[in-house]
């Protein structure tokens, strides 16, 4: 029998739960849930399986934050996941706990040629590093390693490190972010959070009052979606502007991560903007500032480029870690061998 695993995508913005059993690529159960409405992970827990009960056989939750021994104090909500509370509130002897990114990894494994856009073909290596850069509500980047056989996941807190600007207009930006002291980091830049400090920016250095239909629409909904919506629609030109220079910036933060693995295999966008901005990834910003370094720009042209579509990608990717942790097999259907 295959096994009955409970997986998690645990982010700032919302949590994504899912019972998968027989068919890995189709959860039995999805949820999803606001993560600020919701004083922890297990009250969510339990009210997910209290509307699909399930016989478990394991659990893993894939979470915004550093994992250590089983605590995950998360970067972008006020409450933390602990291993040992969760495998107590869903009597198993164990949960596992991995990063988000690491778990966006590892579901690369079960994803098909529907799941991804490809933005640039490139010349892949057989058995090449490949890497994970998602722009969510932060920033979260991992690499993975061939093995053998197998591919090994190393999750990072790349979106932490500090922003290099690469113009006169970038240099402002990060004067502006900085002059509070607090440190300027990629995710400060490159992200939901990056998305809407960029517009601040650049509608206080235009001079130009934002449209009263504008600051309603962000009111009415979350400020990053209503200035990508506004971008994408060309309905007013700071809002252009902002999401032209976050993706610019997200293109060469995916240069300096291929570089760092040297992503031969090839580099995943993951995360929820890439999906929603599609037609600015096909114009040509985000791969000119990928290529863009110098020296370099060679090998990084021949790296190929995808966008992953499957918005489930990290469930999956719980899901795998699950199974192959518990040495269980993976039933029908599974790809890959990352483990």
């Amino acid at each position: 029998m295959p096994p009955t695993i409970l997986a998690g995508d645990v982010g700032g913005t919302h949590t994504r739960l899912a019972i998968f059993a027989a068919d890995p690529r189709e959860p039995v159960a999805f949820e999803t849930y606001a993560s600020h409405d919701h004083a922890g992970l297990e009250e969510m827990v339990q009210e997910f399986l209290t509307a699909h009960p399930a016989d478990l056989d394991g659990a893993c939750f894939g979470v915004a934050a550093v994992i250590r021994e089983g605590h995950a104090q998360t970067t972008n909500l006020a409450w933390a996941v602990e291993a040992t509370s969760l495998a107590r509130v869903l009597g198993l002897p164990e949960v596992a706990l991995i990063n988000d990114l690491e778990a966006n990894a590892y579901g690369i494994a079960d994803l098909e040629p529907g799941d991804i856009e490809t933005l640039s073909g490139g010349v892949p290596a057989p058995g090449g590093t490949m890497v994970v850069i998602s722009a969510g509500t932060g920033l979260g980047e991992a690499g993975l390693l061939p093995d053998g056989d197998e591919v090994r996941v190393i999750s990072t807190e790349g979106g932490h490190t500090d922003f290099g600007p690469r113009s006169a207009l970038e240099v402002e930006l990060y004067q502006h972010l900085a002059a509070d002291g607090a440190h300027v980091s990629y995710e400060r830049v490159c992200s939901g959070i990056g998305l809407v400090n960029i517009y601040r920016f650049l509608r206080g250095r235009s001079g130009v009052p934002e449209p009263e239909w504008l600051t309603a629409e962000i009111a009415d909904r979350d400020a990053g979606t209503a200035i990508t919506r506004t971008a994408l629609d060309q309905r007013d030109p700071v809002c252009e502007q902002t999401l032209d220079l976050m993706v610019s910036i997200y293109g060469a933060e995916a240069g300096n991560l291929a570089l760092k693995y040297l992503a031969t295999g090839g580099v995943y966008i993951g995360g929820g903007i890439a999906p929603r901005i599609l037609p600015k990834l096909h114009d040509g910003t985000f791969l000119r500032s990928f290529v863009a370094k110098g020296r370099f720009t060679d090998v990084l042209q021949r790296m190929p480029v995808h966008v992953i579509l499957n918005d489930q990608t990290a469930l999956l990717g719980a899901a795998h870690y699950a199974r192959a942790r518990g040495r269980v097999a993976p039933g029908p259907g599974t790809r890959g061998a990352i483990v």
